[in-house]
């Protein structure tokens, strides 16, 4: 996806808000979790965001999202945003997100079952294996919170 940073996208120093960088994330990597299980898909976590260089006002937003895990129903997205300056080419990685989708089953609105994800590579087999160990550490995550809610103590 690319996407061109113009004046209503930047705060006052110009550059790229950052909730507009994830929103940009979020819809590209909606479509490959769409694509990828042909269901209606919601957004469960959005993790790992790391902002390391600014986009400017003219430049694009290179935006490349390719799914990292597939469990029964939930998808694990990374998402790279790159700058391209369009006067000199010059290429910048600026942010990298990974972001979970859950595919709905379209009558219960239900978590469904999706295809599995075919690793074909070696670099998509290490990146599967630290997908997964970032999947146990989401759900440590969220079974500490539970508890903690549970026992009436604020997270």
């Amino acid at each position: 996806m690319t996407q061109l940073v113009l004046p209503q996208h930047a705060n006052v120093h110009g550059t790229l808000l950052g909730g507009t960088a994830m929103h940009w994330i979020d819809l590209a990597a909606a479509v490959v979790a769409n694509r990828h299980s042909r269901r209606p898909v919601v957004t469960a976590s959005f993790d790992e965001m790391s902002f390391l260089a600014p986009v400017h006002v003219g430049q694009l937003a290179l935006i490349q999202a390719r799914l990292t895990l597939v469990d029964r129903s939930s998808m694990e997205i990374r998402v790279d945003v790159d700058s391209e300056d369009l006067l000199s080419g010059e290429r910048r990685h600026t942010s990298t997100a990974y972001v979970t989708f859950v595919a709905l089953d379209p009558a219960t609105q239900r978590p469904t079952s999706v295809p599995p994800l075919i690793l074909e590579t070696d670099d998509e087999r290490a990146e599967h294996r630290r997908a997964q160990e970032r999947r146990r550490l989401r759900l440590e995550r969220r079974a500490a919170a539970s508890r903690q809610r549970s026992s009436g103590v604020a997270p």
